[in-house]
């Protein structure tokens, strides 16, 4: 089966190697703009527009992902610059944030939409202003969400996590997989239409 992941992110590129599905690189250029609640559906709509966009230009199976942050009902995006980078790291600092991405599968042979979403809380110890001064002189927060990446120097931010490591990283995999498995993907022995999966949302559309 033909898959594109309708994403430029890296991160994302690296954990879809990690599960062992093959797959092209298509960038969606689709406009994020302002965030609204709620954000769980919000991400979801991203995820789902983004995969729309490259599915109409190509063949097979497309996979969309967004990830946000959210703290105290604000969504943190990438930072524009050094200062807004360091201004979102002390907002963080000492307390408890969420991660949430959407993600949508379009599955061009059945004609059909797929689509759900990961909820991550994550605990940021105190942080000084020079830890934060250096982190953001190392350049990693500047192409991530709420500044910081998990994966890399920024796990010494980080005190400790609720629910998926993955989802953090930019792409829960556990549930991408049952995405991509209702798309007859083989994905560690298993494929086709899965019935009662846990923790799922709003799934099973028809293309427009």
């Amino acid at each position: 089966m033909d898959v594109a992941l309708a994403s430029g992110s890296p991160r994302r590129a690296e954990l879809l190697r990690q599960i062992g599905v093959n797959f092209c690189i298509v960038v969606s250029q689709v406009e994020e703009g302002e965030a609204r609640e709620p954000f769980s559906l919000w991400v979801q709509e991203l995820a789902k527009a983004k995969a729309l966009a490259v599915a109409a230009h190509s063949r097979g199976i497309v996979l969309g992902a967004d990830t946000i942050v959210v703290h105290k009902n604000r969504v943190l995006g990438k930072p524009r610059n050094t200062e807004e980078a360091k201004a979102m790291l002390a907002f963080l600092s000492g307390s408890v944030h969420e991660v949430m991405t959407g993600v949508c599968v379009v599955d061009n042979y059945r004609n059909k939409i797929y689509q759900d979403y990961e909820v991550t809380k994550v605990h940021f110890r105190k942080l000084s202003a020079g830890e934060i001064n250096t982190y953001v002189a190392s350049g990693e927060p500047m192409d991530k969400a709420g500044a910081y990446g998990i994966q890399g120097l920024g796990a010494l931010l980080v005190a400790g996590i609720e629910g998926c490591y993955f989802n953090v990283v930019g792409l829960p995999l556990v549930k991408t997989m049952h995405l991509l498995r209702q798309c007859g993907l083989d994905i560690l022995g298993e494929g086709g239409y899965e019935k009662n999966i846990p923790d799922r949302s709003c799934i099973d559309q028809e293309l427009p």
